[in-house]
């Protein structure tokens, strides 16, 4: 019995050694592939690509270590998102305002929507500068803007009935 072991002791670990050099050899190749495919992705420079592949494929765990720690921090993609991001926030700061009833486009100085002529601001009654609606004091010259409550207009006195006076 210890017999029969012994003569298949090597061919197990001939087996045995040559799963593990597959698996090794797979997972060098994987962190070779993934260091390519990475940095692919995070540059368009040629020579850095090919010396950061070589780097992970000669010196394996320790230069994808390393690869990690000198790699770009953001990929393309996420550079491309970032400049788009901030080009629309520029755009937004240099566009006109839009106007809230119809959107249209209009200008901060605009009193009045020239689409849906709805009143966007109005000016001041001393300076005549413009001022937001619900504003009630002028910031420029420090003056009342006065209420914008419309009161009722009436055509006729209501009269009211007259109590009688007492009797003595």
């Amino acid at each position: 019995m210890i017999d029969d072991l012994l003569e298949l002791l090597p061919q197990v670990v001939t087996i045995l050694t040559l799963v593990t050099a597959v698996f090794v050899t797979s997972v060098w190749i994987g962190m070779v592939l993934w260091a390519f495919r990475d940095i692919r992705s995070r540059t368009r420079d040629i020579v850095v690509q090919l010396l950061a592949t070589i780097m992970v494929g000669i010196l394996t765990l320790p230069g994808l270590i390393i690869y990690f720690l000198i790699r770009p921090r953001e990929t393309l993609a996420e550079a491309y998102e970032h400049a788009l991001e901030q080009e629309a926030l520029l755009q937004a700061i240099e566009e006109p305002e839009a106007c809230p009833s119809c959107g249209g486009k209009v200008r901060n100085d605009f009193l009045y929507c020239p689409y849906c002529h709805t009143q966007l601001r109005k000016s001041c009654i001393v300076c005549d500068k413009v001022l937001q609606l619900d504003w009630n004091l002028c910031p420029y010259c420090g003056a009342p803007q006065g209420s914008h409550v419309i009161e009722p207009v009436m055509d006729r006195e209501v009269e009211m009935p007259v109590a009688p006076a007492p009797q003595l």
